[in-house]
């Protein structure tokens, strides 16, 4: 498996965290939530991960940062979870969203059910996407 977080697979771009906020879908776990929006991506990478942590939770940068920090690291361990299961590129923005000061373990435990659940999700829509073409058929 491949632990990294290379700059191939930071999401930068305006033009696609427009299109996350506009058409994507969401996934939450308390605190985390994951907005999402499949379709090509520019470069052809097979997934784009942004982070964010609100400035009205943790008013000071040092603490945004810190959190900014774990949520990258639990994504960098974790991001088989998201790669093995998907069968399209996706872009992601992961949020943490609560004034609570969880551990790491606590934030890693959370972004696991997230992943799964996000998975869980992808792949009941793509079985009601399946079922509605062979019903057209």
């Amino acid at each position: 498996m491949n632990f990294t977080y290379p700059k191939k697979e930071k999401l930068k771009s305006k033009i696609t965290i427009g299109l996350l906020f506009s058409e994507g879908k969401s996934v939450s776990k308390y605190p985390l939530r994951l907005v999402y929006h499949c379709g090509p991506i520019s470069d052809g990478s097979k997934i784009k991960m942004g982070v964010s942590v609100s400035k009205r939770n943790f008013k000071k940068a040092v603490d945004r940062n810190y959190f900014k920090r774990l949520l990258r690291e639990t994504y960098r361990l974790n991001k088989h979870i998201l790669i093995d299961n998907l069968d399209q590129p996706c872009s992601f923005m992961f949020f943490y969203q609560t004034k609570d000061r969880l551990s790491y373990a606590e934030i890693n435990t959370k972004t696991i059910q997230l992943f799964e659940k996000f998975i869980a999700q992808n792949a009941k829509k793509e079985a009601v996407e399946v079922k509605n073409d062979s019903e057209k058929e």
